[in-house]
């Protein structure tokens, strides 16, 4: 017989080896199922990890790495803050929708002007639709305290029907032949979020998640914010003796990644969606949390996780083209993901012992 035995500090080895060896699993585990669904495993790794980079269609497939990594990245940046304080953030998907909505309710205001001040407001209004739709959990958990987990997890359905409201009313295209949906904005140059460099998949969402991993880590490594952060984490009674006022801490992450949520569905909407429609949401919000933890909240983590599940993301479009693979695989794969993350992590917290 065995028992777990607590750890008394985190090993640096496993805390970094956790998240090898789930994605190890995770490719293991997906072999299987492949193979009992009646498809070859190799064949289906292979064209899910592999063939994205390096693959006939790698031309193609390599700049949509970034276009996928991007809004992961920056919403993830933005979870980590709140989940290392131990304030959870389980409705960024909400959020993303929101800001997208307020951002492009800028862009078609103002249309048809062509003006440099335009996308710069989408950017702003982003955020502060974000964060505002974050700080309805914040409030009602400082002010009657309710479970943020509930809470913002539910409002994901509320900006799921705001959208389709949209779609189908104030923001209904009204050249769009009765079409649910807004404007196209990538045909709106003032509005648009094009490739800065042609080819590369990058544009300025990618950059805003460039800018928004550095200043995480600063915060967290380098100023007393990330302190009061990590402490509320890891001791709250300790942290209010340190002067850390909880209910001011969750506002601020809340807010914070709130705000980064919508400035990513902004980049989204105004980039590769290119429009409000009834479905707008690609899921987007769920999968940052996954990064998040793949990451182990650390910004160069949460790089190359995001990296790493935009490539499940592209592997999984060109395994159902290829393959006919289910159009469930991608989900399959990242729940599987995070369920063997969660269960190796264990391990960074106890140690396996023989039962005397």
């Amino acid at each position: 017989m065995f028992r777990l035995e607590p750890r008394a500090s985190a090993p640096l080895a496993w805390q970094l080896a956790t998240p090898v060896l789930a994605v190890l699993a995770t490719m293991i585990t997906g072999g299987i199922l492949f193979a009992a669904l009646g498809f070859d495993p190799v064949a289906s790794i292979r064209t899910i990890f592999w063939d994205p980079l390096f693959g006939p269609a790698a031309s193609y497939s390599r700049p949509q790495l970034l276009v996928k990594a991007g809004p992961l990245i920056l919403i993830a940046s933005g979870l980590a803050l709140g989940f290392r304080a131990g304030i959870w953030n389980i409705g960024a998907e909400g959020q993303y929708i929101i800001g997208a909505i307020c951002g492009a309710a800028v862009a078609l205001a103002a249309y048809p002007t062509e003006a440099f001040w335009i996308f710069p407001a989408m950017i702003l209004a982003g955020a502060l639709g974000g964060c505002a739709w974050g700080m309805i959990p914040a409030m009602l958990r400082n002010w009657f305290g309710a479970s943020e987990i509930l809470v913002s997890l539910m409002l994901v359905y509320v900006a799921q029907k705001v959208a389709a409201w949209m779609a189908f009313g104030p923001m209904k295209n009204p050249e769009g032949f009765n079409f649910p949906g807004s404007r196209n904005l990538q045909q709106y140059p003032a509005a648009s979020n094009p490739e800065i460099i042609a080819n590369t998949g990058l544009h300025w969402g990618v950059i805003a998640a460039g800018i928004a991993l550095v200043v995480t880590w600063f915060v967290m490594s380098r100023h007393v914010l990330g302190f009061h952060i990590r402490t509320a984490g890891a001791a709250p009674r300790a942290a209010r003796f340190a002067g850390v006022r909880p209910q001011r801490l969750v506002a601020l992450c809340l807010g914070v990644s709130g705000a980064l949520a919508g400035v990513a569905g902004l980049f989204e909407v105004a980039g590769p969606a290119g429009q409000i429609t009834e479905s707008f949401g690609s899921g987007y919000g769920f999968t940052a949390i996954i990064v998040a933890f793949l990451g182990r909240l650390h910004p160069l983590g949460i790089l190359f996780a995001g990296l790493l599940m935009a490539l499940t993301y592209i592997g999984g479009e060109l395994a159902q083209m290829m393959l006919q693979l289910p159009a469930a695989t991608v989900q399959v794969f990242q729940g599987m993901l995070l369920f063997f993350l969660l269960g190796f992590d264990i391990l960074t917290r106890y140690r396996i012992r023989r039962r005397a």
